[in-house]
């Protein structure tokens, strides 16, 4: 497994444990009868559960623009240094963004998303180049 695999696998398992966060905090907030249930009746999570269920989905997002953008440069063989310090500034900065939304770090949060995604545009220019 090349070095950018490893790092989409990290972030795989990073996004879980943001999921198991958010889960927790809906427990807490909804009661677990609420989470069990067909949830018909809307309810709404508030305070830092709810940034993290925000955080979750952006979290998402990242990942489906990420992962192809990996599996397109291993199926071309295209991985390089170039390649592996987008990758790593893309784990970084989603890693560092989660943490800033949970805080309401409105202005930091953004920097970190901006990093992130810029980091996914240099894979993605980097897999139309490649051989």
């Amino acid at each position: 497994m090349s070095s950018e695999l490893d790092i989409l696998a990290l972030y795989g398992l990073f996004t879980a444990l943001v999921l198991i966060l958010k889960v927790t905090g809906a427990t807490g907030q909804l009661g677990m009868g609420y989470l069990l249930s067909s949830r018909d009746e809307a309810r709404t999570l508030t305070g830092i559960t709810a940034r993290l269920d925000r955080a979750l989905t952006n979290s998402v997002t990242a990942m489906a623009l990420f992962a192809p953008a990996v599996l397109i440069l291993a199926a071309k063989n295209g991985f390089g240094a170039g390649t592996l310090t987008a990758a790593q500034v893309f784990l970084v900065a989603r890693v560092l963004y989660v943490p800033a939304y949970g805080a309401g770090l409105t202005g930091i949060r953004t920097l970190f998303w901006i990093a992130g995604f810029a980091a996914t545009a240099v894979l993605y220019l980097a897999a139309l180049m490649a051989a």
